[in-house]
C-alpha cells in the first residue's frame, strides 16, 4: 500500500468483525457464519444503528480473541443486509462490501470490538488505460474459466456488464482459488492500475498451474483408456473363443496352474521373465492352435528343469576314499587325482573346473568310476551316451518351430535327474561324428567352456 493511497479522509469509528479464512471485497455480497459472542454483539450493534461494519481478516484463524497485531491493516467497510439467529446459537449474516479501509486502531469493550479507520483512495484509471487493461484482464480470466472447473462459464457473461475496472478486478479476485494471504494482498492494493497488474500476474500463474494439471490429467486419462481398451479387447477375444467352442474352463485353469508353477519354480530373473512372456502369448492363443501346443510344450520343459532342487553333497574325503577302494582295485593314480579334485572343490567351495577326463580302453572301469564318485559324494548319477551322435541339435536342442522339437540331451537328463547338481558323465565322447548337420563336438565345447 503506497502513501498516496491514503488521503485525509475523515476517520470513522464502527463495530469491527474479525474474519477467519475469508476476505471480503467491495461490491461483494457474501453470507458469513458468526459464533463468537463479541462478533455477534458487534453485528447486532450495527443492525441497531446504520448497519455499517468493518470487516478485517485475521492473520491466524485459530485466534479466538484477536488483538490489533493479529489483524491485517487493510479491510472492508460493509453493510449488514440480513441477520439470522440459528438454533445452535450462531448467527448467519449477509453482508455487502462497500469500500476499502485502512485500520488505524482497535477499541475493545466488554461487549464488542470497534475500530477506527478511514477510506482508501483508489486512484481511478484514465479512459485509455481503463479500456486496454479491462480487455487484457477479461481475456486472461476467460482462459482461467476455460481451464478451471470451479468457476461456471456464466460468470464471464455477468462480468461483461461491469464497466468499472476496480469493481471488475475485485469480482474476478473473489472467484480465484487463492490462499487468504494472496486475497489479502489484492485487497491491500488500492490503486486500480497496480491492482489489475497484480491480478494479471496471479491469473498468469494460476493458468500455468491449470495447464500443467490438464496435461497430467490428459496423460493419466490416456493411460487409463489404453488399459481399459486392452482389458475390453481381451474379454472380447475370450468371449469370441468361447462362442466358437475353443475356450473352456479347463484352459483357464491350465493358465492359472502354469502361473502358479512359474512363481513357485525358483527360476532366475531372466528365465522367469521369458516364461511369463510365453505364458502371456499362450493366453491370447486358441487352445486348439498348433502354436499354442508349441508354447505349452516349451513351458512344460522350462518348468521341468530343477531350478531350485539340489542334492545334499557329502564332503567326507575318508568316505570317498573308502568307496573308491571298495569299488575298484588298483588305479591308484586315478583315485588320487579324483580325491585331489574333491579336496580342492571342498576347500574352494565354488569351482568352475577343470572337467575330469577319464581315458582308457574298454572295460577298465571308466563309467563305474563315475558311479563311484557319485555314490561317494551323494550326488545323482547321470550318464549321457554320446556314441554315434552326429547332430549338434542333440546337444543344443531343436528349434521350437519344428514338429516334435526337443531340448538338448543335457537338459533332458537334468530334468530326469530332478536336481540341479548331479554328477554328469559324458560317455563315449570320442565316438562323436560330424556330418552336414553340424559338428556336435563344437557344441559340446561351448557347453563345457562357454568362454571359448
Amino acid at each position: 500500500m503506497s502513501s498516496q493511497d491514503v488521503t485525509e479522509n475523515p476517520t470513522m469509528e464502527l463495530p469491527l468483525l474479525p474474519l477467519r479464512d475469508v476476505v471480503v471485497y467491495p461490491h461483494m455480497v457474501i453470507p458469513l457464519f458468526v459464533g463468537r459472542q463479541k462478533s455477534i454483539a458487534a453485528l447486532q450493534h450495527a443492525m441497531d444503528n446504520d448497519k455499517k461494519i468493518l470487516l478485517v481478516a485475521q492473520k491466524n484463524a485459530k485466534d479466538d480473541e484477536p488483538d490489533r497485531s493479529d489483524l491485517y491493516t487493510v479491510g472492508t467497510l460493509a453493510t449488514v443486509l440480513q441477520l439470522l439467529r440459528l438454533p445452535d446459537g450462531t448467527v448467519k449474516v449477509l453482508v455487502e462490501g462497500i469500500d476499502r479501509i485502512s485500520l488505524h486502531s482497535i477499541i475493545e469493550t466488554d461487549e464488542f470490538l470497534s475500530g477506527q479507520a478511514e477510506l482508501l483512495n483508489t486512484n481511478p484509471l484514465s479512459d485509455r488505460e481503463k479500456e486496454s487493461l479491462v480487455r487484457i484482464l477479461m481475456s486472461q480470466f476467460d482462459k482461467y474459466v476455460q481451464l478451471s472447473k470451479k468457476v461456471p462459464s456464466e460468470v464471464t457473461t455477468s462480468l461483461n456488464s461491469i464497466e468499472e475496472p476496480g469493481r471488475l478486478s475485485d469480482t474476478i479476485a473473489s472467484h480465484l482459488s487463492l490462499k487468504v494471504e494472496e486475497k489479502q494482498k489484492v485487497l491491500e492494493v488500492a490503486a486500480e492500475r497496480e491492482r489489475i497488474e497484480h491480478l494479471l500476474a496471479l491469473l498468469e500463474s494460476e493458468i500455468d498451474l491449470l495447464e500443467v494439471e490438464k496435461r497430467i490429467r490428459g496423460r493419466v486419462k490416456k493411460q487409463m483408456e489404453k488399459s481399459q481398451r486392452e482389458y475390453y479387447l481381451n474379454e472380447q477375444i475370450k468371449a469370441i473363443q468361447k462362442e466358437l467352442g475353443d475356450l473352456d474352463e479347463s484352459n483357464a485353469s491350465e493358465v492359472e496352474e502354469l502361473t502358479r508353477k512359474i512363481e513357485e519354480s525358483g527360476m532366475p530373473k531372466e528365465a522367469k521373465e521369458k516364461a511369463s512372456a510365453e505364458l502371456n502369448k499362450l493366453k491370447m492363443m486358441s487352445p486348439m492352435s498348433a502354436e499354442a501346443s508349441v508354447v505349452r510344450n516349451y513351458l512344460d520343459w522350462m518348468l521341468g528343469v530343477p531350478w531350485s532342487k539340489r542334492s545334499r553333497v557329502r564332503h567326507d574325503l575318508e568316505k570317498a576314499k573308502s568307496v573308491l577302494e571298495s569299488d575298484h582295485y588298483g588305479l591308484d593314480e586315478v583315485k588320487e587325482r579324483i580325491l585331489e579334485y574333491l579336496a580342492v572343490q571342498q576347500r574352494v567351495k565354488k569351482i568352475k573346473g577343470p572337467v575330469l577326463c577319464l581315458v582308457g580302453p574298454p572295460g577298465v572301469g571308466k563309467t563305474s568310476l563315475g558311479q563311484s564318485i557319485a555314490k561317494a559324494t551323494n550326488r545323482q548319477f547321470v550318464r549321457m551316451a554320446l556314441g554315434g551322435v552326429r547332430d549338434e541339435s542333440e546337444i543344443r536342442g531343436h528349434r521350437r518351430t519344428y514338429i516334435g522339437s526337443m531340448p538338448g540331451k543335457i537338459v533332458q537328463k537334468l530334468s530326469k535327474a530332478g536336481v540341479k547338481n548331479p554328477l554328469f558323465l559324458l560317455d563315449e565322447i570320442d565316438k562323436m561324428g560330424m556330418d552336414h548337420r553340424g559338428d556336435p563336438a563344437s557344441a559340446l565345447l561351448e557347453v563345457l567352456d562357454p568362454e571359448q
